[in-house]
């Protein structure tokens, strides 16, 4: 589940004076987006339901070099082929019974067997219920980051405009 970047003119320019800033001199920026980041992740795997606990083991953090950008929750492909299942669990399912589909089209006429187990021509499974971990946990954490963030920011361009006045 990847987030959206703003479409305002302005934060592309802010990106591109912190990317600038960080190749010239080390920002404050990366550092920070790593504590907010594992902050996030920590409470994410206080949130995520456990069966096995191995869906919380594999969470994970990616922040780049910049610290411009930051990614956490499943990351690769193999975890997210492992781990397709955790969509269900964080928005629920509806479930469905009975020989017809929604808008009333016609199931198709064959059993469902996955090949040593036969389940019925029309077996009735359960909605379940949404356990969200994803969304909370980035809600209970973001007055924390955005100000340690914005603290980053003003903060590295503070030392970036004293540093470009005196040289």
């Amino acid at each position: 589940m990847a987030a959206r970047r703003s479409r305002m003119s302005g934060d592309f320019k802010l990106r591109r004076t912190l990317r600038s800033i960080h190749a010239t001199m080390d920002n404050e920026l990366a550092p920070v987006m790593r504590d907010s980041a594992e902050r996030i992740l920590s409470t994410m795997k206080n949130l995520i339901p456990k069966d096995t606990g191995a869906a919380a083991a594999a969470l994970k953090v990616f922040v780049s070099k910049s610290g411009l950008d930051a990614q956490i929750g499943i990351r690769g492909k193999k975890d997210n082929n492992r781990f397709f299942y955790l969509k269900f669990v964080e928005y629920g399912t509806k479930g469905y019974s009975g020989p017809k589909r929604s808008g009333g089209r016609n199931r198709r006429p064959t059993n469902k067997s996955d090949g040593a187990d036969f389940f019925g021509k029309y077996p009735d499974i359960p909605a379940r219920p949404a356990h969200p971990w994803l969304r909370p946990a980035k809600d209970v954490n973001r007055e924390y980051v955005i100000a340690n963030i914005q603290a980053a920011i003003s903060r590295t361009l503070s030392k970036a405009s004293k540093g470009l006045s005196n040289g």
